[in-house]
């Protein structure tokens, strides 16, 4: 007779049936990278036409993990957008690599929580040495120092933070600034070429969108230093604090790279914190050739770059480098009883932000960097920027279209010239786009430039060839040649 008392195991589910599910998935993600090409970029999905394939309700028992798979396989990947396509040629292109996908396999298993040095003493010491790996690719000084955060819109909130904590107002951090007549705006300089999360750190912030100051930018979409000066000049006279200018080393819509060192003189000189956003373009600066054209990134006090975007790291993966770290930490670091301890001289990486949970994201940037090594991603960045410069030649011996912007990297943008006015030409434009983008074998955006909708084409896939982005000129021209003159 068995005993009353006896209950099911609980716990994991069974190693063997786990090891058996993992060679099953290391085989479907080894040959869904091996031909991500197999699928169109974009699902034909209408919004909601997954769900409507899922149960409506969560599962009484469990399932077999084959179930499991069985669906990803089915219902998941072909619904998917696939970013891992090569013919993914829009706003700046991610791609996991092997190295990649392995270190976020294994930072899995791990489950690290690295908000302390003791709660993940190899998780923060590596974050640390592999910042600073990438701080020499990058050609950066010693004393920059880098942390990971998921994407840039948090790297940059934090460095706002971080000037707003050194040369704003120290009171904040425990009077707030509601309700404060004492206090005056605190204004922040950009481009209008600037990237949006640059809005949302001041909504986030409590500074609000009109603490922002829009600097003009020249032909070639980049800030105007002289401009910049006249704007802080002012906002000053009129009883208001600049603490923070935003410069672009590669602008979203165009890849425009703000005169880093002439901005960095006005910010220098009037006391004011510089962060640049580097997001898509720092990783770039690795080439020597490229980082020459970033001079002046070095004199920042705060720098962003993605090593998701052209680092060929998984999602998620932003590196924040700061000149002076404790600015940020003064902003943050808060250290409740239950979360003391008796190392000293460590890292402990809550302090630098205001989450207190800490992935293992530098394991996969580590692996990302020892599997291909610098020069192998130097190579691999550099034939991006061959083929962009091959894609706008194409572009600029067609009289039927007109290329918009410098292409200093990776990114051409242009547009066709249809149409009797501007309006007209826009809608040929747009028409355009969703002709390219319906066929499914490549991936285009768009933006706009003085008011005008204009096509971007974005190369960083690791897996994008000339074949690839020829195919897109032979989509853009076939719609271009099915559109009504």
């Amino acid at each position: 007779m068995s005993d009353p008392l006896e209950r099911p195991p609980l716990g994991d589910l069974p190693t063997d049936e786990f090891r058996r599910a993992l060679h099953r998935a290391a085989d479907l993600i080894a040959d869904y990278v091996d031909n991500p090409q197999a699928h169109r970029v974009t699902p034909r999905l209408a919004p909601g036409g997954l769900r409507a394939l899922l149960p409506p309700a969560p599962p009484a028992q469990g399932e077999a993990l084959d179930a499991l798979l069985d669906d990803y396989q089915s219902l998941i990947v072909p619904n998917s957008t696939h970013w891992n396509h090569p013919g993914f040629l829009a706003y700046f292109a991610n791609s996991a690599t092997a190295p990649g996908i392995l270190g976020e396999m294994l930072a899995a298993a791990l489950n690290v929580n690295a908000m302390l040095w003791r709660t993940g003493p190899a998780a923060t010491e590596l974050e640390e040495h592999v910042c600073d790996w990438l701080r020499q690719m990058m050609d950066l000084p010693p004393e920059f120092r880098g942390h990971i955060n998921d994407t840039a819109s948090i790297s940059s909130l934090l460095a706002l933070a971080a000037a707003r904590q050194r040369v704003g107002d120290p009171s904040m951090r425990e009077a707030g600034m509601s309700g404060r007549s004492d206090l005056p705006r605190l204004t922040v300089y950009a481009s209008d070429q600037a990237h949006s999360s640059i809005d949302k750190a001041l909504i986030t912030l409590g500074l609000g969108l009109n603490s922002l100051r829009r600097v003009p930018v020249d032909d070639a979409f980049q800030m105007i230093p002289a401009a910049l000066a006249e704007r802080i000049d002012a906002d000053r006279q009129a009883g208001m604090r600049p603490f923070a200018v935003v410069a672009t080393a590669g602008s979203t819509s165009t890849t425009s790279i703000d005169p880093l060192e002439r901005v960095a003189e006005v910010a220098r000189s009037r006391g004011v914190w510089l962060h640049v956003d580097a997001a898509y373009a720092g990783s770039a600066a690795i080439c020597p050739e490229i980082r020459a054209r970033m001079a002046g990134m070095e004199l920042g006090d705060s720098i962003v770059v993605n090593p998701h975007k052209w680092l060929f790291t998984p999602v998620d993966c932003s590196v924040l480098f700061l000149r002076d770290p404790e600015s940020l930490r003064a902003a943050f670091a808060l250290t409740p009883d239950y979360l003391k301890t008796t190392e000293a001289g460590v890292t402990n990486l809550m302090d630098y932000g205001p989450q207190l949970g800490r992935r293992f994201r530098a394991l996969k940037l580590w692996m990302v960097i020892r599997g291909f090594g610098v020069e192998g991603l130097r190579a691999r960045i550099r034939r991006h920027v061959e083929l962009a410069q091959e894609f706008r030649g194409w572009v600029a011996a067609d009289p039927r279209f007109e290329i918009c912007a410098p292409s200093p990297l990776s990114v051409v943008c242009f547009r066709l010239l249809r149409g009797a006015t501007p309006e007209v030409q826009d809608a040929a434009n747009d028409a355009l786009l969703a002709s390219v983008n319906a066929d499914g074998a490549v991936l285009l955006s768009s933006t706009r430039l003085r008011g005008r909708v204009v096509l971007r084409v974005a190369i960083g896939n690791v897996r994008t060839e000339r074949e690839h982005v020829h195919r897109a000129w032979e989509l853009i021209l076939a719609g271009a040649g099915g559109l009504p003159a």
